[in-house]
């Protein structure tokens, strides 16, 4: 159980959500490629190969390196798609996507926190495209997500402006933190991937959900509470009454550039050559 209503004499509090295998079943990237193809943004090649990745990431979730190859191929995927047809695509098929993959017991936390008066932040390394009208699904006060350039033709260029991933997550939850006011001491995080162990060391109430080997590991080691996600449901059938979220999604996402997520990646793969076998 949570903790009591926040005392609003105190400083505000948070609780940080990784969105895919912590919130949703899925990849939330991945799971729009079919929509895509259907869209005319990829071919049948493209959309089988993004159909192979999101079985990969269901079975065993994507190493580091794996996750750079993908990070990669997605951005030279995306080079030259047109933002607001995406927007578009992800609009039209959002609720047949997301809503049966959302987990119940996710879904429940972030209620939970709400009612103990505290903010919800999706902090996300898939496409802004993709993760906000996700957040705004989920009623999420706040959106972390990775951002891609935008051209002035309103295309994707295929660079990346901000990249959410490992360090830079962490340095965004801290910058929220600051701008917001949290008292991150108080503050709590959920994540499946050990590329977020920066981002739950940054809180006083870290999670692991539904954890890879290596989060396990850690949440073990230091006791963190080990969560265990399997119940997607509706949110139709959480609230028969559902049709917009109570709260609207509130994008905040720092201004930290190429440097910070070279950054990041380094951190990752010196933290694995260290780590014991």
């Amino acid at each position: 159980m949570l903790g009591l209503v926040e005392n609003h004499s105190l400083p505000r509090t948070a609780a940080f959500f990784d969105l895919d295998k912590t919130v949703i079943a899925k990849s939330s990237t991945l799971t729009f490629g079919k929509s895509f193809y259907q869209g005319g943004l990829i071919n049948r090649r493209a959309a089988l190969r993004t159909a192979y990745a999101q079985f990969v990431f269901l079975v065993g979730g994507l190493d580091h390196d794996q996750m750079e190859r993908t990070r990669e191929y997605l951005s030279a995927l995306v080079r030259g798609w047109n933002v607001q047809q995406v927007k578009e695509i992800i609009a039209e098929t959002l609720h047949d996507l997301i809503d049966p993959i959302i987990y119940d017991e996710a879904a429940s936390l972030i209620e939970e926190h709400h009612t103990a008066g505290r903010d919800v932040v999706i902090v996300s390394t898939s496409g802004a495209e993709v993760v906000e009208p996700i957040g705004e699904l989920l009623g999420a006060d706040r959106v972390v997500a990775t951002r891609m350039v935008v051209g002035e033709d309103g295309c994707f260029t295929g660079e990346v402006e901000y990249y959410a991933y490992g360090p830079t997550k962490a340095e965004a939850v801290k910058e929220l933190a600051r701008s917001e006011g949290y008292d991150l001491a108080r503050c709590y995080a959920y994540s499946d991937s050990a590329t977020d162990l920066p981002m739950l060391e940054a809180v006083g109430h870290p999670h692991a959900v539904n954890p890879d080997r290596a989060l396990r590991r850690e949440a073990l080691a230091r006791g963190w509470p080990i969560l265990d996600f399997h119940r997607p449901v509706r949110l139709k059938q959480r609230f028969p009454a559902f049709s917009v979220p109570p709260r609207p999604a509130l994008v905040a996402v720092a201004a930290i550039g190429a440097a910070a997520a070279t950054a990041g990646l380094v951190w990752y793969a010196n933290r694995r050559r260290s780590a014991p076998a």
